[in-house]
Protein backbone atom coordinates (compact mmCIF):
# COMPACT_ATOMS: atom_id res chain seq x y z
CA UNK A 1 0.00 0.00 0.00
CA UNK A 2 1.11 3.84 -0.70
CA UNK A 3 1.68 5.73 2.52
CA UNK A 4 2.07 8.87 0.65
CA UNK A 5 -0.61 11.11 2.19
CA UNK A 6 0.44 9.58 6.09
CA UNK A 7 2.10 12.51 8.18
CA UNK A 8 3.72 11.40 11.72
CA UNK A 9 1.11 11.73 14.23
CA UNK A 10 1.39 15.11 16.48
CA UNK A 11 0.64 12.20 19.51
CA UNK A 12 2.53 8.56 19.35
CA UNK A 13 3.55 6.90 22.62
CA UNK A 14 4.55 3.09 23.24
CA UNK A 15 4.25 1.85 26.31
CA UNK A 16 7.21 -0.60 27.55
CA UNK A 17 6.58 -4.33 26.52
CA UNK A 18 9.91 -5.30 29.08
CA UNK A 19 8.88 -4.36 32.48
CA UNK A 20 11.66 -4.95 35.15
CA UNK A 21 11.38 -4.29 38.73
CA UNK A 22 13.81 -2.78 41.20
CA UNK A 23 16.55 -5.27 42.04
CA UNK A 24 17.18 -6.01 45.82
CA UNK A 25 20.56 -6.83 47.40
CA UNK A 26 21.29 -9.70 50.17
CA UNK A 27 24.20 -11.02 51.33
CA UNK A 28 25.32 -14.53 52.25
CA UNK A 29 27.69 -17.54 50.91
CA UNK A 30 28.29 -19.17 47.65
CA UNK A 31 27.36 -22.36 48.68
CA UNK A 32 24.82 -21.78 51.63
CA UNK A 33 21.33 -21.15 52.11
CA UNK A 34 20.72 -18.14 54.02
CA UNK A 35 20.61 -14.63 52.93
CA UNK A 36 20.02 -11.89 54.75
CA UNK A 37 19.41 -7.80 53.40
CA UNK A 38 22.19 -5.94 52.71
CA UNK A 39 21.67 -2.34 54.37
CA UNK A 40 22.70 0.70 53.11
CA UNK A 41 25.15 2.86 55.61
CA UNK A 42 26.38 5.98 56.55
CA UNK A 43 30.35 7.00 56.46
CA UNK A 44 32.45 9.87 57.57
CA UNK A 45 35.60 10.36 55.83
CA UNK A 46 38.52 13.17 55.60
CA UNK A 47 39.71 12.90 51.94
CA UNK A 48 42.51 14.56 50.74
CA UNK A 49 42.03 17.35 47.62
CA UNK A 50 42.79 15.68 44.31
CA UNK A 51 40.69 18.12 42.10
CA UNK A 52 42.66 20.05 39.56
CA UNK A 53 44.21 23.56 40.85
CA UNK A 54 44.17 26.58 38.84
CA UNK A 55 47.83 27.25 37.41
CA UNK A 56 48.22 30.17 39.71
CA UNK A 57 47.79 27.71 42.91
CA UNK A 58 49.33 24.43 40.93
CA UNK A 59 52.99 27.09 40.05
CA UNK A 60 53.44 27.96 43.65
CA UNK A 61 53.99 25.68 45.78
CA UNK A 62 53.42 27.50 49.19
CA UNK A 63 49.91 27.91 47.60
CA UNK A 64 49.89 23.89 46.71
CA UNK A 65 50.80 23.09 49.98
CA UNK A 66 48.01 25.27 51.86
CA UNK A 67 45.84 24.08 49.58
CA UNK A 68 46.68 20.03 50.01
CA UNK A 69 46.27 20.38 54.00
CA UNK A 70 42.73 21.61 54.04
CA UNK A 71 40.67 18.34 54.62
CA UNK A 72 38.47 17.03 52.62
CA UNK A 73 35.63 16.31 54.57
CA UNK A 74 32.60 13.93 52.97
CA UNK A 75 29.41 12.04 54.44
CA UNK A 76 28.86 9.35 52.40
CA UNK A 77 26.47 6.06 51.94
CA UNK A 78 28.46 2.97 51.73
CA UNK A 79 26.96 -0.54 51.39
CA UNK A 80 29.11 -3.58 51.42
CA UNK A 81 28.68 -7.99 52.20
CA UNK A 82 29.46 -8.62 55.98
CA UNK A 83 32.64 -10.34 56.27
CA UNK A 84 30.97 -13.86 57.34
CA UNK A 85 29.56 -13.76 53.57
CA UNK A 86 31.38 -14.04 50.37
CA UNK A 87 28.78 -13.49 47.74
CA UNK A 88 25.88 -10.79 46.56
CA UNK A 89 22.49 -12.03 45.71
CA UNK A 90 20.39 -9.70 43.55
CA UNK A 91 16.99 -10.23 42.68
CA UNK A 92 14.15 -8.86 40.34
CA UNK A 93 10.80 -9.70 38.31
CA UNK A 94 10.48 -9.24 34.53
CA UNK A 95 7.40 -8.81 32.48
CA UNK A 96 6.81 -9.30 29.04
CA UNK A 97 4.19 -7.85 27.66
CA UNK A 98 2.44 -8.47 24.04
CA UNK A 99 0.71 -5.93 22.04
CA UNK A 100 3.71 -4.24 19.60
CA UNK A 101 1.26 -3.07 17.27
CA UNK A 102 -0.75 -0.96 19.12
CA UNK A 103 0.60 2.34 20.11
CA UNK A 104 -0.65 3.24 24.20
CA UNK A 105 -1.61 6.39 22.25
CA UNK A 106 -1.79 7.77 18.63
CA UNK A 107 -4.04 10.29 17.51
CA UNK A 108 -3.66 9.47 13.78
CA UNK A 109 -5.85 6.18 12.79
CA UNK A 110 -4.81 5.88 9.33
CA UNK A 111 -1.42 5.91 10.66
CA UNK A 112 -2.12 3.54 13.43
CA UNK A 113 -3.16 1.22 11.09
CA UNK A 114 -0.45 1.20 8.53
CA UNK A 115 2.36 0.74 11.69
CA UNK A 116 0.09 -2.21 12.80
CA UNK A 117 0.30 -3.60 9.51
CA UNK A 118 3.99 -3.15 9.53
CA UNK A 119 4.26 -4.90 12.93
CA UNK A 120 2.20 -7.81 11.78
CA UNK A 121 4.57 -8.19 8.78
CA UNK A 122 7.67 -7.69 10.84
CA UNK A 123 6.00 -11.09 13.18
CA UNK A 124 5.32 -12.96 10.32
CA UNK A 125 8.11 -12.44 8.56
CA UNK A 126 10.60 -12.48 11.09
CA UNK A 127 9.20 -13.20 14.31
CA UNK A 128 10.59 -11.72 17.61
CA UNK A 129 13.01 -14.19 17.60
CA UNK A 130 16.67 -12.78 17.50
CA UNK A 131 15.46 -9.38 19.96
CA UNK A 132 14.57 -12.33 22.19
CA UNK A 133 17.40 -14.44 21.92
CA UNK A 134 19.52 -11.32 22.95
CA UNK A 135 17.35 -10.20 26.27
CA UNK A 136 17.76 -13.26 27.32
CA UNK A 137 21.62 -13.65 27.02
CA UNK A 138 21.36 -10.26 29.01
CA UNK A 139 19.72 -12.22 31.31
CA UNK A 140 22.25 -15.33 31.40
CA UNK A 141 25.39 -12.91 31.32
CA UNK A 142 24.48 -11.07 34.38
CA UNK A 143 25.00 -7.57 32.71
CA UNK A 144 22.49 -6.00 34.48
CA UNK A 145 24.72 -6.58 37.63
CA UNK A 146 26.97 -4.02 36.27
CA UNK A 147 30.14 -2.92 38.60
CA UNK A 148 29.07 -5.92 40.75
CA UNK A 149 29.64 -8.09 38.17
CA UNK A 150 33.74 -6.90 37.42
CA UNK A 151 36.63 -9.29 39.17
CA UNK A 152 34.14 -11.65 40.77
CA UNK A 153 35.41 -15.26 41.13
CA UNK A 154 32.33 -16.78 39.91
CA UNK A 155 28.81 -15.57 38.10
CA UNK A 156 25.55 -17.90 39.15
CA UNK A 157 22.32 -16.66 37.58
CA UNK A 158 18.84 -18.60 38.40
CA UNK A 159 16.04 -17.97 36.37
CA UNK A 160 12.25 -19.01 37.01
CA UNK A 161 9.71 -18.93 34.27
CA UNK A 162 6.30 -20.83 35.56
CA UNK A 163 7.41 -24.23 36.28
CA UNK A 164 10.38 -23.94 34.00
CA UNK A 165 13.96 -23.16 36.24
CA UNK A 166 17.33 -22.27 34.24
CA UNK A 167 20.74 -22.31 35.57
CA UNK A 168 23.80 -20.24 34.02
CA UNK A 169 27.05 -19.53 34.20
CA UNK A 170 27.27 -15.88 33.37
CA UNK A 171 30.78 -16.14 32.36
CA UNK A 172 29.93 -19.07 29.57
CA UNK A 173 28.31 -15.62 27.62
CA UNK A 174 30.54 -12.81 26.19
CA UNK A 175 29.25 -8.90 26.77
CA UNK A 176 30.61 -8.36 23.17
CA UNK A 177 28.56 -10.60 21.11
CA UNK A 178 25.60 -13.08 21.31
CA UNK A 179 26.28 -16.49 20.65
CA UNK A 180 22.74 -18.05 21.40
CA UNK A 181 23.96 -21.21 23.52
CA UNK A 182 21.73 -22.88 25.43
CA UNK A 183 19.56 -19.90 26.41
CA UNK A 184 16.77 -21.32 23.35
CA UNK A 185 14.16 -21.98 25.85
CA UNK A 186 14.36 -18.82 27.60
CA UNK A 187 14.04 -16.84 24.75
CA UNK A 188 10.90 -18.94 23.40
CA UNK A 189 9.26 -17.54 26.81
CA UNK A 190 10.69 -14.07 26.33
CA UNK A 191 9.22 -14.23 21.95
CA UNK A 192 6.14 -15.76 23.88
CA UNK A 193 5.79 -12.99 25.99
CA UNK A 194 6.11 -10.45 23.17
CA UNK A 195 3.97 -12.29 20.45
CA UNK A 196 0.67 -13.46 22.57
CA UNK A 197 0.53 -13.98 25.99
CA UNK A 198 2.25 -11.94 29.27
CA UNK A 199 5.22 -14.03 30.41
CA UNK A 200 6.73 -12.84 34.26
CA UNK A 201 10.08 -14.11 34.83
CA UNK A 202 11.55 -14.09 38.48
CA UNK A 203 15.67 -13.33 37.84
CA UNK A 204 18.04 -14.63 40.95
CA UNK A 205 21.92 -13.32 40.30
CA UNK A 206 24.66 -14.84 42.78
CA UNK A 207 28.31 -12.80 42.25
CA UNK A 208 31.15 -14.44 44.91
CA UNK A 209 32.90 -10.90 45.42
CA UNK A 210 35.01 -11.84 48.56
CA UNK A 211 34.38 -11.07 52.51
CA UNK A 212 33.32 -7.48 53.27
CA UNK A 213 33.68 -6.09 49.90
CA UNK A 214 32.14 -3.52 49.14
CA UNK A 215 28.43 -3.57 46.37
CA UNK A 216 27.16 -0.70 43.95
CA UNK A 217 23.65 -0.38 44.43
CA UNK A 218 22.06 2.42 42.19
CA UNK A 219 23.43 6.04 43.72
CA UNK A 220 20.75 8.37 43.85
CA UNK A 221 20.93 12.02 41.67
CA UNK A 222 20.50 15.15 44.23
CA UNK A 223 19.95 18.37 42.99
CA UNK A 224 21.33 21.57 45.05
CA UNK A 225 23.42 19.96 47.47
CA UNK A 226 25.75 22.51 49.69
CA UNK A 227 29.10 22.12 50.85
CA UNK A 228 28.84 19.79 53.91
CA UNK A 229 26.16 18.28 52.89
CA UNK A 230 26.49 13.95 52.36
CA UNK A 231 27.99 14.10 48.74
CA UNK A 232 27.07 10.41 47.76
CA UNK A 233 23.66 8.81 47.92
CA UNK A 234 22.80 5.30 47.27
CA UNK A 235 19.78 3.44 46.66
CA UNK A 236 17.78 1.66 49.07
CA UNK A 237 14.21 0.33 49.55
CA UNK A 238 13.26 -0.01 53.23
CA UNK A 239 16.88 0.52 54.08
CA UNK A 240 18.00 -2.51 51.59
CA UNK A 241 20.20 -1.76 49.31
CA UNK A 242 18.39 -1.70 45.59
CA UNK A 243 19.41 -0.94 42.02
CA UNK A 244 16.61 1.03 39.95
CA UNK A 245 14.89 -0.64 37.53
CA UNK A 246 15.80 1.93 35.13
CA UNK A 247 19.48 0.59 35.40
CA UNK A 248 17.95 -3.20 35.11
CA UNK A 249 16.19 -2.44 31.87
CA UNK A 250 19.04 -0.41 30.31
CA UNK A 251 21.20 -3.50 30.88
CA UNK A 252 18.46 -5.67 29.62
CA UNK A 253 17.84 -3.77 26.04
CA UNK A 254 21.82 -3.92 25.26
CA UNK A 255 21.46 -5.09 22.46
CA UNK A 256 21.97 -2.90 19.47
CA UNK A 257 25.06 -4.39 17.14
CA UNK A 258 22.92 -2.83 14.39
CA UNK A 259 24.64 0.45 14.58
CA UNK A 260 27.46 1.71 12.46
CA UNK A 261 30.33 1.87 15.21
CA UNK A 262 29.08 -1.87 16.45
CA UNK A 263 33.18 -3.46 15.60
CA UNK A 264 34.78 -0.74 17.69
CA UNK A 265 31.96 -0.11 21.04
CA UNK A 266 30.23 -3.83 20.92
CA UNK A 267 26.28 -3.89 21.83
CA UNK A 268 24.70 -0.59 23.49
CA UNK A 269 21.35 0.32 24.48
CA UNK A 270 18.49 0.60 22.19
CA UNK A 271 17.99 4.42 22.26
CA UNK A 272 16.51 6.66 19.87
CA UNK A 273 20.28 8.29 18.69
CA UNK A 274 22.42 5.23 20.15
CA UNK A 275 23.35 7.56 22.83
CA UNK A 276 25.94 6.50 25.31
CA UNK A 277 26.34 8.93 28.08
CA UNK A 278 29.55 8.05 29.71
CA UNK A 279 31.38 7.91 26.47
CA UNK A 280 29.79 11.31 24.83
CA UNK A 281 29.00 9.79 21.92
CA UNK A 282 25.87 9.05 19.29
CA UNK A 283 26.10 5.90 17.50
CA UNK A 284 23.04 6.76 15.60
CA UNK A 285 23.43 9.90 13.80
CA UNK A 286 20.27 11.68 12.52
CA UNK A 287 22.63 13.05 9.41
CA UNK A 288 23.97 9.19 8.58
CA UNK A 289 19.92 8.64 8.87
CA UNK A 290 20.16 6.01 10.98
CA UNK A 291 18.38 6.81 14.37
CA UNK A 292 15.46 5.90 14.99
CA UNK A 293 12.97 9.07 13.47
CA UNK A 294 14.78 8.87 10.27
CA UNK A 295 13.89 4.71 9.92
CA UNK A 296 10.54 5.44 11.06
CA UNK A 297 9.33 7.94 9.02
CA UNK A 298 11.42 6.33 5.89
CA UNK A 299 9.44 3.14 6.86
CA UNK A 300 6.62 4.94 7.60
CA UNK A 301 6.18 7.73 5.34
CA UNK A 302 8.05 7.29 2.15
CA UNK A 303 7.90 3.24 2.11
CA UNK A 304 11.27 2.64 2.32
CA UNK A 305 11.55 -0.93 3.81
CA UNK A 306 15.00 -0.85 6.32
CA UNK A 307 17.15 -3.62 5.86
CA UNK A 308 16.43 -6.47 8.31
CA UNK A 309 18.82 -5.56 10.83
CA UNK A 310 17.19 -1.87 10.96
CA UNK A 311 13.54 -3.80 11.36
CA UNK A 312 14.74 -5.41 14.83
CA UNK A 313 16.61 -2.19 16.23
CA UNK A 314 12.71 -0.61 15.11
CA UNK A 315 10.76 -3.24 17.23
CA UNK A 316 13.47 -3.04 20.16
CA UNK A 317 12.71 0.42 20.25
CA UNK A 318 9.19 0.15 20.01
CA UNK A 319 9.23 -2.71 22.94
CA UNK A 320 11.47 -0.04 25.35
CA UNK A 321 8.35 2.31 24.88
CA UNK A 322 8.42 6.26 24.71
CA UNK A 323 6.90 9.10 22.87
CA UNK A 324 7.59 9.45 19.42
CA UNK A 325 5.19 12.02 17.95
CA UNK A 326 5.71 14.99 16.20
Amino acid sequence: MSNAKLKTPSVLAFEAKLVPSDALMFSGNWDGNEWQPIAVGEKAVRGTISNRLKAATANDPLKVDAEVAKPNLQTVDVAALPHAHDTLRLDFSLRVLPGLHEPSTCNAPDYQLALAEKVTTYQNTHGFGEIAKRYAENIANGRFLWRNRVGAEALRIEVLVGEDTFKFDAYDYSLRDFSGNNIEQLAQHIEQGLSDKHVLIQVKAFAKIGSGQPVYPSQELVMGGGKGDKSKHLYALDGQAAMHSQKIGNALRTIDTWHAGADEVGPIAVEPYGSVTNRGAAYRQPKQKQDFYNLLDGWMIKDKEPEAEQQHYLMAMLIRGGVFGE
